[in-house]
Parts: C-alpha cells; structure tokens; sequence
C-alpha cells in the first residue's frame, strides 16, 4: 500500500477518495455539480486530482455534510469565493439561534417556578384569611 503521507503532484481517484473520506462515486457526482472541480486526466483517460482538487473537495465535503448546506447553497458559497466567511456567518447565526432557544427555555422555566411559588403564596394567604 503507498504511504498518502507524502505530498505528490496527481493523486488517483482511489487515493483521493481514500484521504477525503468520500467515495468515488460520490467524487464523480460533484464533479457533475460543482464547475469548480474539473480534475485532469491521464492518458489513459483516468482522472488524476492535485492537491488544489483534494482542497476543494474537502471544502465541499465540509459545507455539504458538516454544515447541511445543500448543493445548490454549496455551490453559490463557493462561487462566491468566500467560504471562510460563509462558514463562520452560518455558524454564528446557528449559535444565535441556540442562544434564542436557550433564552426561551429560561423564560419558560421561570415563569412555571413564578407560576408555582404564586400559588404557594395564595394558598398560604388563604390559609391566613380562614383563620381570621
């Protein structure tokens, strides 16, 4: 087996797909997909990726199935050539959305103890105004 550590010039479908965790059928649809992604070949007609290809092949791997994005919300970051920025825009709006639901929880635990410490209170005035 060859050692993938070593940094080449072309790497084969199967190595590629070995070091992106991603498999080569899947590599074959992005390229379908993705415009970007357009490996050469070889005079045998096999694709040979370079290490720019593996780059974005793991960007997209990263968008797609790390951060849900769909294809065509994929493809639109990655044309825009911003993704850094797009991924971390996306990842502070999921934060400010779980800060939201976090909030939500609060309010609504708060109000049951509220809730519950008032008809604490009431019965215990009640109590009181018997006795008078």
């Amino acid at each position: 087996m060859k050692d993938l550590s070593i940094k080449k010039l072309y790497y084969s479908i199967s190595e590629v797909s070995k070091l992106t965790n991603v498999e080569q059928y899947i590599l074959r649809y992005w390229e379908t997909e993705f415009e970007q992604l357009k490996p050469q070949k070889n005079r045998a007609g096999n694709r040979i990726y370079t290490n720019k290809d593996i780059d974005l092949i793991l960007k997209i791997k990263t968008l797609l199935r790390d951060k849900k994005y769909t294809v065509e919300g994929a493809k639109k970051i990655l044309s825009s050539g911003d993704f850094d920025s797009q991924i971390h825009l996306k990842e502070s709006s999921n934060s400010d959305k779980e800060v939201e639901k976090n909030n939500e929880v609060r309010k609504n635990n708060f109000s049951e103890e509220l809730r519950r410490d008032l008809s604490e209170i009431k019965k215990i005035l009640e109590e009181l105004y018997n006795k008078l």
